[in-house]
């Protein structure tokens, strides 16, 4: 299971927390309490953090949805065989229905880029394998400039051309 899909509570008790002060705007409350928070995925090493909120519990939700990005880019798993139940849910006629900022979005890049190692970096197959066209799956990276970016170094370093 990538950890991106896993549930909150699994991904927490995998991540070392810690607290921090940043500067910028935010007044007298940021400058002087550890509000930013960073979170690192023992497993992995993958970090990521959030600091621009006042709330250390808003900086929390902020960088464990960083954290779940940051592992579907950087962390591959093997391909499952068929879609996973969450991709299915969000797939209607051939078509993936989700917004860059929806709490599954990770999960479904993660499973989308593990599909398309598997395939080469290939596209059609990989849409093919998760039952959706190759434009849907393109769309799916496009809603975030790093998903986007990390697609397109792949299939660089796999020898094919970038997307456009």
């Amino acid at each position: 299971m990538h950890p991106a899909t896993l549930p909150v509570d699994e991904l927490l008790a995998a991540v070392e927390e810690s607290h921090t002060r940043r500067s910028g705007p935010g007044g007298q409350h940021r400058n002087k309490t550890q509000t930013a928070v960073v979170l690192r995925h023992r497993p992995t090493g993958v970090a990521a953090e959030a600091s621009e909120r006042r709330s250390q519990a808003e900086n929390r939700r902020v960088a464990l949805w960083r954290l779940r990005l940051a592992l579907a880019l950087e962390h591959r798993t093997p391909a499952r065989p068929a879609p996973s139940a969450l991709w299915r849910s969000r797939t209607r006629a051939a078509r993936l229905v989700i917004a860059a900022d929806h709490a599954d979005y990770p999960a479904l890049v993660a499973e989308g880029l593990d599909q398309l190692e598997a395939h080469g970096w290939r596209m059609t197959a990989a849409a093919a394998a998760l039952g959706v066209t190759a434009s849907q799956l393109a769309a799916l990276f496009r809603r975030q400039a790093g998903a986007w970016t990390t697609l397109n170094r792949q299939r660089l370093a796999a020898g094919l051309t970038p997307l456009r």
